[in-house]
């Protein structure tokens, strides 16, 4: 059984991917050329800024892929192929789930497994450190901007299993609702205390010797040698539209997940619940 699940969470991950794919086509590809024609548009500057200055020019990289490919073919095979990753991930939460949530059906089980891999693997992650277009981030701190980011995914998971094991122990002694607030309070209180540990962004060692200390590695104004901007910042509604797009992506990739795999899980075990239904005289539930 357990593999027969995991292979439709597999399917709804797939599907999930495929729409979050037609999602980001549509509404976040746009955003993205607007990002590379920013960082274009900055690089050109800060080039002349560098041959008035007496700086050579170094070579620019030529991309093994056109804009046209990464958009269509890289980033939708991309995403369906992470899509069925969560969907796997998705399956065998829901395999430990089950039998373990009281008297939940299938069904809902299958939509709260799905909202709880939405929060801890992308919506607490991105709280702390949201997602940058093109343009925004500086090329030295990629390992440590991946490094954190997987420390705080770490976290939500780790976090939101003892949250979950802590509702349960409390349930008997206060009743399902008030352990679950509980347990809920609990969590956001740790995971903000590991927000508060971990550093932003802009108070990597490379960002703070090039640009000063900032919150964010968003890039600020270029300016000359006298001090007049030459090219202005990152513009804010590029990079707000980014983001909500990437969210918006997010949710209908583990809504589609959620949606998806609840029939298909409960057709999967109807026999079994009726099964053990019968065996006590009544109708069950998992």
């Amino acid at each position: 059984m357990e593999k027969k699940l995991i292979g439709r969470g597999v399917l709804a991950g797939g599907l999930a991917g495929l729409l979050a794919f037609a999602f980001a086509r549509i509404f976040a590809e746009p955003v993205i050329q607007k990002a590379i024609d920013y960082e274009s548009g900055r690089d050109a500057a800060q080039a002349a800024l560098d041959k008035a200055a007496g700086i050579a020019a170094t070579a620019h990289e030529h991309e093994m892929f056109s804009r046209t490919i990464q958009a269509d073919v890289g980033i939708g095979v991309g995403l369906i192929l992470f899509g069925a990753a969560m969907g796997a991930l998705f399956a065998i939460a829901y395999v430990i789930c089950i039998g373990r949530t009281g008297r939940l059906r299938p069904r809902p089980l299958a939509l709260l497994v799905a909202a709880a891999g939405f929060l801890t693997l992308y919506l607490v992650p991105f709280v702390k450190y949201p997602a940058n277009p093109p343009a925004v981030g500086h090329e030295d701190t990629v390992r440590d901007r991946g490094t954190l980011y997987l420390v705080m995914v770490i976290a939500a998971v780790l976090l939101m299993m003892v949250a979950v094991y802590a509702g349960q122990r409390l349930q008997a002694r206060f009743g399902n609702w008030t352990s679950s607030l509980i347990a809920g309070a609990g969590y956001l209180v740790a995971i903000g205390v590991v927000m508060l540990v971990l550093p932003q962004l802009g108070h990597l060692s490379a960002n703070v010797e090039e640009y000063g200390r900032h919150a964010t590695e968003t890039p600020l104004p270029l300016r000359g040698p006298d001090g007049a901007i030459v090219y202005p910042g990152f513009p804010a509604d590029v990079l707000s539209q980014f983001r909500l797009y990437s969210v918006g992506a997010q949710l209908i990739l583990w809504t589609t997940i959620g949606l998806v795999f609840a029939p298909l899980a409960e057709r999967l075990l109807a026999p079994e619940v009726e099964r053990a239904g019968a065996g006590r005289g009544q109708p069950a539930r998992v």
